[in-house]
């Protein structure tokens, strides 16, 4: 039988972003349609509006300033639920009150990767059930704490972390990498640190980019 690949997909995301709720469901599910195949996933910060203030602000009046025509924000909205109901999204834009800065959020990410992969991935689909579906305001350090014993982490040690300045700069600067790479948009699925797949594709497409992938390394055409 051939040797079963292990290959690596880096997500770059934004725990706000519907968008990257949408992709995490849809890689998940590409993910358990590649069984010959080991994903290793790991997620990387960026922020769709680093300006919101750190306590946040309202979101219906965020969004209108951001919009303008409530019809066509009231058409992406029903499109992304009906998009989400397909993968089990039960997505409620009305009943969010919070436009949330994500630094603090993007930190806890970044300290659960540092525990292992699968407490980094239970945490942001954690976060974003608790944003999207929950109408939780994942700026509060309390719904972070809460989110990271949740998951397994030392909800003491996150709070005592998120009170401090730890890896502000360290995130800061990763998401703004991100930019530099050209990655002006989220979700973009970064596969062995050379192929980028961006926005919240199909299962399929992306279950065809993992395979893709780890048919190039079984040949040697990438390292193992």
């Amino acid at each position: 039988m051939p040797e079963k690949q292990t290959i690596q997909i880096d997500v770059v995301s934004d725990v706000v972003c519907p968008w990257c709720f949408l992709g995490q469901k849809r890689l998940d599910a590409a993910i358990a349609a590649s069984p010959g195949v080991d994903v290793a996933v790991a997620w990387r910060p960026y922020q769709l509006d680093p300006t919101i203030p750190a306590e946040g602000m309202d979101r219906k009046a965020y969004m209108r300033a951001k919009f303008g025509d409530k019809s066509r924000l009231r058409d992406a909205h029903i499109r992304l639920e009906e998009l989400g109901k397909a993968v089990g999204i039960a997505y409620d834009f009305d009943a969010i009150k919070v436009a949330p800065n994500t630094l603090d959020a993007h930190r806890v990410i970044r300290w659960a990767g540092a525990t292992g992969p699968e407490a980094q991935n239970k945490l942001v689909r954690q976060l974003f059930r608790l944003y999207f579906e929950e109408e939780r305001n994942i700026g509060d350090h309390a719904v972070l704490v809460e989110a990271a014993e949740a998951c397994g982490m030392d909800g003491a040690v996150v709070g005592s972390l998120l009170a401090s300045d730890a890896d502000r700069s360290a995130v800061t600067e990763e998401a703004s990498t991100a930019s530099r790479m050209g990655i002006t948009g989220v979700p973009c699925f970064l596969l062995e640190g050379k192929y980028a797949v961006m926005g919240a594709q199909e299962t399929d497409t992306l279950a065809d980019a993992i395979r893709q992938i780890a048919d190039a390394k079984q040949r040697g055409e990438l390292p193992a």
